[in-house]
C-alpha cells in the first residue's frame, strides 16, 4: 500500500484567525483594531461611554442646551490637555498650568478692570505673559537640567502666590463684552430661518468634506510607501462612524445657539498642531526626544532647543486657557484652576499618551479630555457625589495607563 505524498495538506490558517467565519466583517474589524488597540480603544471608549450616559439620563446628556454647555465646560481643559501631551510625548511633565491659568486671569483682570486696557491689548499682554513664563520654565529645564517636576511645581507655588497678590485675595471682575464672548459667546447668525443656525450647519458639512478628504489622502500616502492600512471594509465603517459623529453635534449644535467661539478657537488649534506632530520637522523632533533622546542626539537634534519651545508653547496655551475660563466666569478669582493640571495630565494619558515619553496625539488628548468631560456632566446629570466623581475619574487614569503598561509588555517594546 503507498502513499501520496505530493497531496497538497491544508495550509495552516493565518495567525489570528479560526475559521471562515473570522474572514468576514467581524474578523477584519477586530484584526483591524487588534493592530491599531492604541489608536482607536479611546475613540470606542468615548463612543460607549456618551451612549450609556444617554440612556441612564434618559436622553438629557444629548440636548442641545447640554452639548452646547459641555463644549463651554470643558474648552479650557482641551487647551491644556493639548499642551500637555506635547509636553509629555517630550518626555516630561507640567505641574503649573493650572496656577499659571490662574494667574492669567488674574493679570487680565487687572489689566482691563483696574487699568481701563482694551480687551484686545489685555489679550495680546496675557499670552506674552505666559510665553515669558513657559520660556522661564524652559530655560531652567533644558539649558539647566533641572528636572520638570521640581521647576514646574515650584511654579505652581510661585504662580499661585502671584495670583493671590494681584487679587488680594478677592474676585475682580466683569470683564469688557468682547473678552467675555471668548468664554460664552457664539457665532453669529446668518442667512434666512430654518430653525438651525446656518453657519453651524454650513460648518459641519465643511467640517464633514475636510475629514473624508483628509482620510482618503492619508490612506493613499500610506499605501504608496508600503505601509499597513485599514481593511478597506473597517475603513469605511471609521469614515462612517466619524461622519455620523461630526454630523450629529453639528445638529445639536445648530439646534441652541450655533456654534460657541471657543469651539473655533479649539479647531483650529487641533488642526495647526496636529499638523505640526504630523508633518513638521518640530513635531518629529518631538517625538525623537522622547522615545530615544541618545538615539535623537546622535542624529543631530537640538534636544534643548526643543525642550524650550515645547514649555514656551505650554506656556501660551495655559494663558489662553486662563484667558477662557476668566471670559466664562466673568470674573478672576484667586481659586481659579484648581486641579487643571491633575485633568489635562489625565486627558493626555487617557487620550493614549505614554508614561515614558514618544507616544501620543493631539486629536488623542481631544478625546481624553472628552471622556473626562462627558463623565463629569454625564455624574452631574445623575447628580452623583464628588466624592464617587474624583473615585470614577481616579479608576478611569489608571485603566488607561494600565493599558499603556500592558500594551508594551504584550508588543515587547
Amino acid at each position: 500500500m503507498s502513499t501520496d505524498v505530493t497531496a497538497k495538506s491544508p495550509a495552516p490558517a493565518p495567525p489570528g484567525r479560526s475559521g471562515p467565519a473570522a474572514d468576514g466583517l467581524l474578523g477584519v474589524m477586530l484584526a483591524g483594531l487588534r493592530r491599531n488597540m492604541r489608536q482607536y480603544g479611546m475613540l470606542i471608549a468615548l463612543g460607549l461611554i456618551v451612549v450609556l450616559f444617554a440612556i441612564w439620563t434618559d436622553g438629557d446628556l444629548l440636548l442641545p442646551r447640554n452639548v452646547s454647555n459641555l463644549v463651554l465646560q470643558n474648552s479650557y481643559i482641551l487647551i491644556l490637555a493639548i499642551g500637555m501631551m506635547l509636553v509629555i510625548i517630550a518626555g516630561h511633565i507640567d505641574l503649573s498650568v493650572g496656577s499659571l491659568t490662574a494667574f492669567t486671569g488674574a493679570f487680565a483682570a487687572v489689566l482691563t478692570v483696574q487699568h481701563g486696557v482694551s480687551w484686545p491689548v489685555a489679550l495680546v499682554l496675557c499670552l506674552v505673559m505666559g510665553a515669558v513664563a513657559g520660556s522661564i520654565q524652559g530655560y531652567l529645564i533644558a539649558y539647566l537640567g533641572i528636572p520638570s517636576f521640581i521647576v514646574t511645581l515650584a511654579g505652581m507655588l510661585l504662580f499661585r502666590g502671584l495670583t493671590e497678590i494681584l487679587l488680594k485675595g478677592q474676585t475682580l471682575g466683569p470683564f469688557p463684552d468682547g473678552l467675555q464672548k471668548l468664554g460664552n459667546g457664539f457665532l453669529p447668525e446668518v442667512g434666512p430661518n430654518t430653525n438651525y443656525h446656518n453657519l453651524t450647519l454650513l460648518l459641519g458639512l465643511v467640517l464633514i468634506a475636510a475629514v473624508v478628504w483628509q482620510e482618503f489622502r492619508d490612506r493613499r500616502r500610506q499605501q504608496e510607501f508600503s505601509l499597513d492600512v485599514l481593511p478597506t471594509r473597517l475603513f469605511l465603517l471609521k469614515l462612517t462612524a466619524l461622519v455620523a459623529a461630526i454630523l450629529v453635534v453639528t445638529l445639536l449644535l445648530a439646534s441652541y445657539k450655533g456654534t460657541p467661539i471657543v469651539l473655533i478657537v479649539l479647531g483650529v488649534l487641533v488642526v495647526g498642531y496636529g499638523y505640526i506632530m504630523r508633518n513638521a520637522i518640530f513635531g518629529r523632533h518631538i517625538y525623537a526626544i522622547g522615545g530615544n533622546l541618545p538615539a535623537a542626539k546622535l542624529s543631530g537634534v537640538k534636544d534643548k532647543k526643543v525642550t524650550f519651545y515645547v514649555f514656551l508653547n505650554m506656556g501660551v496655551l495655559a494663558a489662553l486657557a486662563g484667558l477662557v475660563v476668566a471670559a466664562r466666569l466673568n470674573a478672576a478669582s484667586p481659586k481659579a484652576g484648581v486641579n487643571f493640571e491633575l485633568e489635562a495630565i489625565a486627558s493626555s494619558f487617557i487620550g493614549g499618551a505614554s508614561m515614558s515619553g514618544g507616544v501620543g496625539t493631539v486629536l488623542g488628548a481631544i478625546i481624553g479630555g472628552l471622556v473626562l468631560g462627558v463623565l463629569n456632566n454625564g455624574m452631574n446629570l445623575l447628580s452623583v457625589g464628588t466624592d464617587w466623581q474624583q473615585v470614577i475619574k481616579g479608576l478611569a487614569l489608571l485603566v488607561a495607563v494600565g493599558f499603556d503598561v500592558w500594551n508594551k509588555r504584550k508588543s515587547g517594546s
